[in-house]
């Protein structure tokens, strides 16, 4: 267990890395910082503590979930919530390409949301785990769409 736990956190800590590297400097460009944000909308140092909580326990319940069903099916969706987190940096803060983002963000939601719902049979109380990463992407999502609807 403990194995599946590190390769879970190594991934989803480079999915990190490699989403900030996509971003460059995006939440303090000109460009981000002239938009009309959400006034929900947390200070800088919340999106890296969140996010890093939010991998933790998303990598721990993933290992779980992974010891339950170790199928393809669950490293497809897992892999297709990598490409949807890493991309919505990508598009929302290089490309500037805001509904595009929140497009892909709604779908990151969506899907995180199917993980907490169609495997909670299987994991039960472990399914908390990824609780914190649906809640998250539910004020992203508000905030992204904010800035589709205000800019």
């Amino acid at each position: 267990m403990k194995k599946l736990i590190l390769i879970f956190l190594i991934i989803n800590f480079t999915a990190l890395g490699i989403g900030s590297w996509l971003m460059k400097n995006g939440p303090q460009t000109d460009w981000y910082l002239n938009l009309n944000k959400a006034p929900w909308t947390p200070p800088g140092w919340v999106f890296g503590a969140a996010w890093t909580l939010i991998m933790i326990c998303f990598s721990i319940y993933m290992s779980y979930l992974y010891k339950q069903i170790p199928t393809t099916t669950i490293l497809g969706l897992f892999t297709f919530q990598f490409l949807l987190n890493v991309g919505w940096n990508f598009i929302f803060f290089n490309k500037h390409l805001i509904l595009i983002g929140l497009i892909c963000i709604i779908l990151l939601t969506f899907l995180i949301g199917f993980f907490l719902t169609k495997y909670y049979p299987v994991l039960k109380q472990k399914s908390l785990l990824i609780l914190p990463y649906f809640v998250w992407l539910i004020i992203a999502t508000s905030l992204n769409a904010y800035i589709v609807i205000n800019n």
